[in-house]
């Protein structure tokens, strides 16, 4: 069972005696957190771990999941795209049809709490409940930012100013609009089945399971299939390097019950890799945190070759693992990077073909970049710090006179 307590010899006691305190400060009030789906991606694995943890703090927390056909998530999978910067064909039956549904749960939804927390796009039209019930509204942007379809990004735009204020994961993702704009990086829980000291014979067994070898090295990338993580050029990436050097490719994760493109991406991934048995396409269940675990920590290098990324927390668990990581400079990575110091950032297959050779290569400096990668996620990215972040922001929903905003 969760205990906020057992944090403390991570990251020392007086910081929980802060979250504690905290917490005191809000326990009349409640705070329900919607999403749109309970398995798969990083929004859900975050809540999994900190609703229960805000609970202990005194914190009355809930989760709610919002209801959605397949109809409704391919039309917000094309708003995810296209807020990706991709072109993608949005109709006005679309948005009508989305609305409709948010409408539909607004009314299935027994009750709104103190503060409502949405959850990226799905549900943001939930907010046209405030004009009647009130209540302090909070917008919580996961995703990429940086380049979005100018047509969808102003037809959300007129609900994101409805609530009363705004989070993202990364500074380049702040927009113009007209209320206030907070930055909160997600985190990891270093206590979780995927982040937890595991033993070496835990690890070894994975890897006979999957059949893969542990004494050549070892590429991997824990992502869910879906384009922006560009697993296609991955697999270049591998094929440049395995003509210098024998390595093995992992590529692994699960899927999202709001994402439909998964299956056909990894349909793909299963065809290009076909003809190659040291590339590992794995499709893993929702419960295979251990498994994920066990990969990064057997892993010689870890790369997150994205195209686009909210934040990208599979970096975060890489370096917790003290693993050399090599990844693109999109989105919240670089906040987790520093290049050459706590890792590598690329911009290209053939930067990141040119530093994984380098890595392979020089073991003592992929080591030190592991090292250095572990220390600056204790002090930044750990779960207990985004508490901390989560807990003085509904405060601050009560004392807007005391805040200034950058």
């Amino acid at each position: 069972m969760l205990n906020i307590n057992d944090y403390a010899v991570i990251v020392g006691q007086d910081i929980i005696d802060e979250l504690h305190i905290l917490g005191q400060k809000l326990q009349e009030k409640t705070v329900q957190n919607i999403n749109s789906t309970a398995v798969g991606g990083g929004v859900a694995e975050i809540l999994t771990r900190m609703v229960p943890l805000l609970r202990q703090l005194g914190v009355n927390a809930r989760w709610d999941v919002m209801k959605g056909n397949e109809k409704f998530f391919n039309i917000t999978k094309k708003f995810h795209n296209a807020l990706h910067g991709v072109n993608e064909d949005i109709s006005s039956d679309d948005l009508r049809y989305f609305l409709e549904v948010n409408r539909e749960n607004a009314e299935e939804i027994n009750s709104f709490d103190d503060i409502v927390f949405i959850h990226d796009p799905q549900p943001i039209a939930l907010i046209e409940k405030k004009k009647d019930i009130g209540k302090k509204w909070v917008w919580r942007c996961h995703i990429d930012f940086t380049d979005p379809q100018p047509d969808i990004m102003n037809f959300l735009k007129s609900y994101i100013e409805k609530y009363d204020s705004a989070v993202f994961s990364a500074p380049a993702f702040s927009k113009d609009i007209s209320i206030p704009q907070i930055l909160i990086s997600p985190s990891i829980d270093p206590l979780s089945d995927k982040n937890k000291e595991l033993m070496p014979e835990m690890v070894d067994s994975v890897l006979v399971r999957l059949g893969i070898d542990k004494d050549r090295p070892i590429v991997t990338q824990i992502s869910r299939f879906d384009y922006l993580k560009d697993p296609l050029g991955v697999i270049e990436v591998y094929k440049k390097v395995k003509k210098y050097i024998d390595i093995q490719l992992v590529l692994a994760g699960g899927g999202a019950t709001d994402d439909p493109e998964g299956m056909k991406v990894l349909e793909g991934v299963r065809s290009k890799a076909a003809d190659d048995r040291d590339i590992h396409v794995i499709l893993l269940p929702p419960s295979s945190d251990i498994e994920i675990n066990a990969l990064q920590r057997a892993s010689t290098v870890i790369l997150q070759k994205s195209l686009k990324e909210g934040f990208g927390l599979t970096v975060s668990e890489a370096l917790w693992k003290a693993k050399p990581v090599i990844a693109s400079a999109v989105g919240g990575i670089p906040l987790q990077i520093k290049h050459k110091y706590s890792g590598i950032l690329s911009h290209s297959i053939d930067g990141t073909s040119h530093y994984l050779k380098q890595l392979l290569n020089e073991p003592e400096y992929a080591q030190k970049l592991g090292i250095n990668g572990k220390e600056h996620i204790k002090n930044n990215f750990l779960i207990t710090r985004h508490i901390r972040d989560y807990l003085l922001l509904f405060i601050s929903l009560y004392h807007e006179e005391d805040v200034i905003y950058l």
